[in-house]
């Protein structure tokens, strides 16, 4: 299953004098946050560690790796078990939470697409996703 693409993003309201790269940074972000928690894939882990590593490090942004390891689609396989289960929940769960955070965090911004792929953004909504991932483990994660 499909989470979300970067082309779904690219036509309609998308600002013209924007690459689009632009439609891919809040998925970039969004993946960061995964691999800086461990709940990538396994596929991920066998195909590209040396991508993981520079996320990790902080040598390539989310949407570098979301680009050039995901072809531009965030798929259930890019996720582990634990991965897949919060995004169902906050990133394609009814409410689409994580889209509603982004557009809070990020309210200063032209439009979504302006948002800058920068480590200082993703801190700014990486603090956000630690604490809905907190309380999905409280209230929400399936029993392991």
């Amino acid at each position: 299953m499909s989470y979300d693409r970067a082309d779904w993003h690219y036509g309609g309201n998308f600002p013209k004098d924007l690459p689009q790269e632009n439609g891919g940074t809040h998925i970039g972000m969004f993946l960061a946050w995964i691999i800086m928690n461990d709940l990538e894939g396994e596929e991920h882990k066998e195909d590209c560690p040396e991508s993981l590593a520079a996320v990790r490090a902080r040598l390539m942004t989310g949407r570098q790796f979301f680009f050039r390891e995901c072809d531009g689609k965030f798929w259930e396989t890019d996720l582990n078990e634990e991965g897949k289960a919060f995004a169902e929940h906050y990133y394609v769960g009814a409410e689409r939470l994580y889209l509603k955070d982004y557009a809070q965090v990020f309210q200063d911004a032209v439009t979504l697409y302006h948002v800058a792929d920068s480590w200082e953004n993703y801190d700014r909504i990486a603090r956000i996703i630690t604490e809905r991932f907190e309380e999905w483990k409280e209230t929400c994660r399936p029993a392991q």
